[in-house]
């Protein structure tokens, strides 16, 4: 079914308010999850919302945390989460990342003790439309088998990327670092379809193409996504002093327990390196030249990084947000969870 924007926010804020999210961060996690919908990142959007709603109500998620925001030098900086929705501390984080890179030309900020963030696209697309680069990792539960290996050590470790064109326009990518995020299978679990062979394997190790079987993930293109993935594990776990690797808490494991995830915002000011209208125009043009290119076989056009997430968020604007019919009626029930998560085997929710 299709539902309009403003509303999809709405019913989303109000069943996180009634699991317990105080209602301004219920509000801002709300639009975290929006933002992938319109987007049509459907495995981070409203699909998402019985599983917050459940950690919620079961205590993983602290309703009342102390965020602490602490300056380690005149770029760098903390920002404990205090285990609070993890969109929320990410939103607040990167707000203080674009003001020091305002100010410094460059940010780093180490986002600590966090729940599940989200679609990380959310937090660039912030620095980008304050005119600067922004750079985004996190962590994720151990579900990917490393190259080579036969059990998953880390997990789909996603990274996403930003920068500001003229006209209101970014190039944008947000990725995890396995072929294919484990949302995308839960998203294809939710409407009973198969996926393609090269996303997961079964509890063989043999490549498989439905969503029930998958034990797990794949990086993408082998050892370049194994050496990604290792890389984001150690700037948002081992450099904030988190648990890291196969040591990294499991979303399901038990909903009552706080996760302590980790995130780190790179924030780049073009200002200070080449310019910031120079900058700009390049991107443009970097656009304008990728649309030229001359398209291969079977495509119509040669898109740049977040072109048709843009085209897809201008379509639903003006027609609504597709959601599957189950979580629009799980979102307007009367039903905060239904005890769905718990305890669960990752690959069996």
């Amino acid at each position: 079914m299709r539902i309009q924007k403003e509303e999809l926010k709405e019913i989303m804020k109000t069943k996180l308010h009634k699991a317990g999210l105080i209602e301004r961060h219920a509000e801002m996690v709300a639009d975290v999850l929006v933002h992938a919908d319109a987007r049509g990142i459907h495995s981070h959007g409203a699909m998402r919302v019985e599983y917050y709603a459940e950690r919620i109500a079961k205590g993983g998620i602290n309703t009342k945390p102390n965020f602490k925001f602490e300056k380690t030098g005149p770029c760098t900086a903390t920002f404990d989460g205090d285990n609070g929705a993890g969109h929320v501390a990410a939103k607040l984080a990167m707000d203080e990342a674009i003001k020091i890179a305002k100010e410094n030309g460059i940010a780093a900020v180490g986002v600590r003790r966090i729940s599940h963030s989200g679609a990380l696209s959310y937090f660039v697309q912030q620095a980008a439309s304050e005119k600067l680069v922004g750079i985004s990792v996190c962590q994720s539960d151990p579900m990917v088998v490393p190259y080579g290996g036969a059990e998953p050590y880390y997990g789909t470790n996603p990274i996403a990327f930003a920068a500001p064109g003229n006209d209101d326009k970014f190039i944008q990518f947000d990725m995890a670092t396995t072929v294919q995020a484990w949302g995308k299978i839960l998203h294809a679990r939710s409407k009973n379809e198969k996926i393609p062979d090269t996303w997961a394997v079964d509890e063989n190790g043999e490549p498989t193409t439905d969503p029930f079987d998958v034990k797990a993930l794949l990086p993408i293109a082998g050892p370049k996504g194994y050496g990604l993935m290792m890389m984001v594990d150690i700037l948002s776990g081992i450099l904030l002093g988190l648990p890291f690797g196969s040591k990294v808490s499991s979303m399901y494991h038990d909903l009552s327990e706080y996760r302590n995830l980790g995130q780190l915002h790179i924030v780049i000011n073009p200002a200070f390196f080449t310019g910031l209208s120079g900058f700009m125009s390049g991107i443009s043009q970097t656009m304008e030249d990728l649309n030229n290119i001359k398209p291969a076989p079977g495509f119509d056009k040669v898109s740049y990084p977040g072109q048709r997430s843009a085209e897809r968020e201008k379509e639903y604007q003006e027609n609504g947000i597709e959601i599957v019919d189950d979580v629009y009626e799980y979102l307007i029930s009367d039903t905060i969870h239904n005890n769905a998560y718990d305890q669960k085997d990752p690959f069996a929710v």
